[in-house]
């Protein structure tokens, strides 16, 4: 390791400091994000750190750690980075992702980090220079999976929004009726109507019909027992892995201990389990992939003329998540579930047959877009991950990293 590398207290690099109470009454909307000790939980408008800041998780989430790039409110669920010292920002968050913090929590019933414990931790950091150079090389694949992540929003914004305004808001019939341009090009705007009907739904556009989420989708009821096949691996698709990115776990059948859904290609999973929460998971599987999922979900195959997008797009909308929230059974809060025939029976419009397809052509390509930025961003933290040891021990010298980078990076 090259000489100019120190060793010290954590407490002589970084000066830690306890955030600070912010009771719901005295919140007031603003530009400032709050932070908790699992990241972001809103917005205020007043800041008590500067940006560039590092916030650690002292109570629930122990020892997460989280980079803010704008002016903050640490809230006292966690410690926040007072003063670097002179250290890289980027880079000390980082350097505190491979601190083992459980060696600095008390030992009460709910365990929370000690700042003066914390600050004794003896560390070694290289030279400004060099941190900030690790801080560039691992920050490059966090702002590449930042900009997927902010590319998947806004495709699948504009896909939800066509949906709505088509088969929701009903906008191109409100326009014909009123005499308007409907904006859209020809032939497209003629198959929709120029006038609504009453239905058991309310109005809808004239020739549409009302049915039933069954007639847009069907229940694949194909189970699999995983520890008849130890050594396969399968891509296993939990109610935890969805709250964690969306983002199927690789297990061997032997670690899956209970019977489980096969998932096919082009399906959409839908949880009954605690409908007030939104779990409608667009999953990517190869047809060579053995995928399962959670009994909780359930594995929907688009009827055609209905494709996965419109599936989707309908299993998100407001309107049916306000309906499937109503038919929660169970006393249990956290148990609660809405039943699979009572779901599949939920009144819906079914639009001109034309209709779907011309919306199926149009948000598809959006939607298969989010599926490969979010492939992509797991390789990069994959990259990530595997490098960041290495760099921040010294073991793995910057040079090394670029060309292995220039090498494998997506």
């Amino acid at each position: 390791m090259a000489g100019e590398w120190r060793e010290m207290n954590l407490g002589q690099a970084i000066e830690l400091k306890r955030g600070y109470d912010l009771p719901s009454r005295e919140r007031r909307d603003g530009p400032f994000p709050i932070v908790s000790s699992s990241g972001m939980s809103g917005r205020h408008a007043e800041a008590k750190a500067k940006a560039p800041g590092v916030v650690i998780g002292r109570y629930g989430t122990l020892g997460e750690v989280h980079y803010i790039t704008e002016d903050y409110w640490p809230l006292n669920t966690a410690l926040y980075v007072r003063d670097f010292k002179g250290n890289d920002a980027r880079f000390i968050s980082y350097f505190l992702r491979t601190l083992d913090f459980t060696a600095y929590s008390d030992k009460a019933a709910v365990p929370g980090l000690n700042r003066n414990d914390l600050h004794t931790a003896q560390v070694i950091l290289p030279p400004s220079a060099e941190q900030r150079a690790i801080a560039h090389i691992l920050g490059t694949l966090d702002d590449k999976i930042e900009l997927n992540r902010r590319m998947n929003e806004t495709l699948e914004a504009m896909a939800r929004a066509l949906f709505k305004s088509w088969f929701v808001d009903f906008d191109p019939v409100h326009a014909k009726a009123e005499g308007r341009d409907p904006g859209l090009p020809q032939p497209l705007a003629g198959l929709f109507p120029a006038r609504l009907v009453d239905s058991q739904l309310g109005e809808i556009p004239e020739g549409w019909e009302v049915g039933c989420f069954g007639d847009v989708v069907e229940q694949l009821r194909d189970n699999e027992n995983p520890l008849a096949s130890p050594e396969v691996t399968f891509r296993h698709f939990s109610i935890p892995a969805f709250d964690d990115g969306q983002w199927p776990k690789q297990e061997l059948g032997e670690s899956i201990k209970s019977q489980k859904s096969r998932v096919l290609p082009g399906a959409v999973l839908l949880s009954k389990l605690n409908p007030e929460i939104e779990r409608v998971w667009l999953v990517d599987v190869q047809p060579t992939d053995r995928a399962v999922c959670s009994t909780e979900f359930l594995v929907l195959q688009p009827r055609q003329p209905h494709g996965r997008s419109y599936a989707y797009c309908l299993a998100r909308s407001p309107v049916f998540r306000q309906e499937i929230e109503g038919l929660v059974t169970g006393t249990s809060k956290s148990h609660q579930r809405a039943q699979v025939d009572a779901i599949l029976g939920l009144t819906v419009v079914k639009p001109a047959d034309l209709l779907v397809q011309h919306f199926e052509r149009a948000a598809e390509p959006q939607l298969k877009r989010t599926l490969a930025c979010r492939r992509e961003s797991r390789i990069l933290a994959a990259l990530r991950d595997a490098l960041l040891p290495g760099l921040i021990s010294g073991e793995l010298r910057v040079e090394s990293a670029e060309k292995f980078m220039e090498r494998v990076a997506p």
